[in-house]
Parts: C-alpha cells; structure tokens; sequence
C-alpha cells in the first residue's frame, strides 16, 4: 500500500512544493518531442526515413550536450541554461517546421532538430541536483526522487496524449508548435522559482578538467549498470509494438506501454512512501532483479489483455529503479558536479534505449518478440550482475549521513 505521510512531510519543506510543482509544464515536451517531430516529419514528407532520422537527432542531441549542460549548471547555476533554453529551443523547433515545410533535405531536417535536442531546457537535471541541495533527510530524499520518477513517467503517458489530440485533427505542425510553446513556458516558469532563484554556485571548488565528474567514485559502475538496464527499456518497447502489430491491434501498443508507465509510477510512489530494509545500493539490486524477473515473465504471454494485465506488475520496478539510482548518485556526487553527475546518468539511459530499440528492430527482424523480451530480461540480469559486483553503499550509509546529506542550498 502506498503511505502518503512521508510525501505530505516531504511537501512542507521550504520550497519543494514549489520547485516540483513549477516544473511539471516544462517536463511536457519530454513526452512529446520525439513523436511529435516523427509524426510531423513523416505526415508532411511521407518519409519514415527521414522521420526517424529526425527523432533519432533529437535524441542525439539531448544525450550529447547533457554532460555539457551539467558542468555549466554546477559552474552558473540553472536559471542562465534555463533562459537560454527558454530562447533557443522554440526558435530551433520553428527552424524545424520551416525546413519541413520548405521542401529543405534530410541533413537540414535532422540539424535542426539535433539543436533542439541540444537545447531542451534541462529541467529534469535542475530539479534532481536541486533537491539533493535543499534536502537535508536521506527518507525525504527518497521519497523526492520517487516523486521525480513518477512525474517522468506521468508526462510519457500525457505527452503522446497532447500528440494523437493534434493528429486527430491533422496538424502535426501543431504538435510541435506546442511542444516548442511549452518548452519555453516551462523553463520561465521553473526558472522564476524561489528555489532555483536562491541556487548559489561554488566556483572556487575543485578544478573542473572535462569528463572529471566520471572518476567520481562509484559512479562508472552505475553508468554501466544504467546502460544494461535500459538496454531491457528499449528492447521492450520494440516488442511491445512487434506483439500488437501480430495481433492486427497496433494501437494496442500505446495502451500497453500506457499501463506500463501507470505500474512504474505506482511502484515508485510504493517505494518512496516509506523505509526499507537493507541499504539504497541492496533496494536498487533487489529492483534490477524485479524488473528482470517481470519482463522474463511477459516473455511467454500471447493473449494482447493478459500481456497488458501483467505488464502493470511487469513495469512497477522500472521507476523504483531510477528513484534508487538518483538517491545513490546524490549520495555519491561532490558539491561541486551534482549536476553533471546527473546528466551523465541521463546520456547513459538515453544511450541504453536507443540502442535497444536498434537491437530490438534487429532481432524482430529474426526472432519472436517472445526472445526479444527475453534478450530484455537478459540484459537487466546483467544489469544486476555489474550492480551486485561494483555498486556499493555510499559514505551517507555508513555512518556519514549528516556529512553527505547536508544542504548545500536553503533559501
């Protein structure tokens, strides 16, 4: 049962409501972009060439400036890269309506939309550095974090909701026209919050040489594991689409990856409601090992409503699986490159499932989607392996809480 306690005490903090409540509009265009650009792309075009070149550079450049933004924020803060954001990504999505719309070629089509992806205002990253400095207490920590995961999968559920409204219509360019809207209304909105206003930097920290956040201890493990895992995100999405599609149900797939999302969010609001035995680095571990077991589980499953029924079971520890990770990279990340931290999680999840979506497109072309869920399973298994070998509690659980939890910002 979910406890709603923790997350009532977690929302009388100074500012957390806030914070978490101003972000929602600007995490939208996560959840639309990518369809959004592909159904544009494709409608006006009639190329899913060029559609899914458009979309795989727009993931493309999320993944490759992320680590890059990161290091900015640690060095300026949030509210410079939000600005900026605010700016600079509707003008490059308008770029990307002109240049479809103009007859322009495929490169045109995908730079732009590459610098839009470049561009996105880094909300998600501003809120995870953001809470581990304004949260002093490791259960609130986790419960905000949950909270983070939750919202993530909510706009991967209402984002492609936005979408079908403008498809229904026939006006794709509509589509992104709004992302563009609210990518732009998020970060003003987010940026103009009393938190992220009160952000102060440590510029006379440690030196910032590129890639330094990557030797932070213990975090290369958990890149890896991060890769494996969402090696499983990836090839389930394929197969999902692969088994409706058999069924003659495609727009069965939509409704199933809906149900998934709605079990992860239930399962991460589970998680951060309350206390669990055993140490963060043991709750992450035992939730690679659920997340493996439930995709094995779907391997088998034929009938589209039984496979949608225990895809809700299958899902719930898909969240709970980034809320741990964010509380272990809060705990291991200096003061210094909280945020960098973060986005080199984001580029190695963003990196994971692209591949397995690749991967995935590969085997169905060869295998059932039965062994391609499987290869998921596998995939999350060895997840497990690296995480059961290199992840480790980090000083806050060994008796330095106070040490590694203190805020590093209250306004």
């Amino acid at each position: 049962m979910i406890s709603l306690h923790r997350y009532r005490s977690l929302l009388r903090e100074p500012h957390i409501g806030a914070a978490i409540g101003a972000s929602v509009i600007g995490r939208l265009p996560i959840g639309m972009a990518v369809l959004s650009i592909l159904l544009f792309v494709q409608q006006t075009e009639q190329s899913f060439a060029r559609a899914g070149m458009a979309s795989a550079a727009y993931v493309v450049g999320i993944g490759l400036a992320a680590p890059f933004i990161g290091r900015l924020m640690d060095r300026l803060g949030p509210r410079p890269l939000l600005v900026f954001g605010a700016l600079a990504y509707p003008l490059a999505l308008a770029a990307l309506i002109a240049a479809v719309q103009t007859g322009a070629g495929g490169i045109w089509i995908a730079g732009t939309a590459f610098v839009a992806g470049m561009v996105l205002p880094p909300i998600p990253t501003s809120v995870r550095a953001l809470l581990r400095r304004l949260l002093r207490d490791p259960g609130h920590l986790q419960a905000a974090y949950s909270l983070d995961s939750v919202l993530m999968e909510t706009v991967f559920i209402v984002g492609p909701g936005v979408v079908s409204i403008f498809a229904a219509f026939a006006w794709p360019a509509g589509a992104v026209a709004c992302t563009a809207a609210m990518g732009f209304a998020g970060a003003i909105v987010f940026a103009r919050s009393p938190a992220v206003r009160a952000w102060s930097t440590d510029r006379a920290g440690e030196p910032r040489s590129p890639g330094r956040a990557l030797a932070t201890p213990g975090l290369l493990p958990v890149l890896a594991v991060t890769v494996f895992f969402s090696l499983g995100f990836g090839l389930f999405e394929v197969a999902v689409t692969a088994i409706a599609a058999r069924a003659r149900a495609p727009a069965a797939a939509g409704v199933i990856l809906a149900l998934a999302s709605v079990g992860s969010a239930l399962g991460a609001l589970v998680y951060g409601s309350r206390s669990w035995p055993g140490s963060v680095p043991g709750q992450y571990k035992a939730a690679l090992g659920g997340m493996a077991i439930g995709l094995a589980a779907l391997a088998p499953v034929e009938d589209l409503h039984m496979f949608g029924a225990i895809s809700i079971l299958a899902g719930a520890p898909m969240s709970t699986v980034l809320a741990a990770q964010s509380v272990l990279i809060a705990g291991m990340a200096p003061r210094a490159m909280l945020a960098e931290c973060f986005t080199w999680s984001a580029t190695s999840l963003l990196a994971g499932v692209s591949l397995g979506i690749a991967v995935g497109g590969w085997m169905l072309e060869h295998v059932s989607p039965a062994v391609t869920l499987l290869g998921g399973a596998i995939t999350t298994a060895i997840a497990l392996g690296i995480a059961a070998v290199a992840v480790h509690p980090v000083p806050s659980e060994q008796g330095a809480a106070a040490a590694r939890y203190e805020p590093v910002d209250h306004p």
